[in-house]
């Protein structure tokens, strides 16, 4: 049975989330110690569905989405602050995009993980497709 999600803990749309709050969820992951407030804002402005997670007005929790809203819809940088986790925080994220209002004729949700076991307790599945990536860097470094 999954943990219960902290009754201070609250899930939203993010309307108006400052990029400068969410680096600081990204700096506890390896992969987006990296990324810069320019950088987030400009993600956060041409994502589709943003969710958060808050404890009074502390981010806690984040999760987006891409999609075309009908065929296929890709689920990215779900993280939650490091003293949040194993408490259901993550969980309540992602079952609140796969239950989102603007996604509900989205037939296919995607994503990319080092934590597989993690979205096969939620009901994904690493059987349907196999995932290719180009990278920039990788492209830059080659040249």
């Amino acid at each position: 049975m999954p943990p219960t999600l902290k009754s201070a803990v609250t899930i939203s749309d993010a309307t108006d989330l400052d990029a400068s709050q969410l680096l600081r969820l990204f700096n506890q992951a390896p992969w987006a110690k990296n990324r810069t407030v320019t950088d987030a804002q400009a993600m956060l402005d041409h994502s589709d569905v943003v969710l958060c997670a808050w404890d009074g007005d502390r981010l806690v929790g984040f999760g987006r989405v891409l999609t075309d809203f009908v065929y296929r819809a890709t689920i990215w940088d779900v993280i939650v602050d490091q003293s949040y986790q194993k408490q259901g925080v993550g969980t309540e994220l992602v079952q609140r995009i796969l239950n989102h209002h603007r996604l509900k004729k989205v037939e296919l949700f995607w994503l990319c993980t080092s934590r597989p076991e993690f979205y096969k307790k939620l009901g994904f599945s690493s059987k349907e497709q196999t995932g290719m990536v180009w990278s920039l860097s990788k492209q830059a470094r080659a040249e």
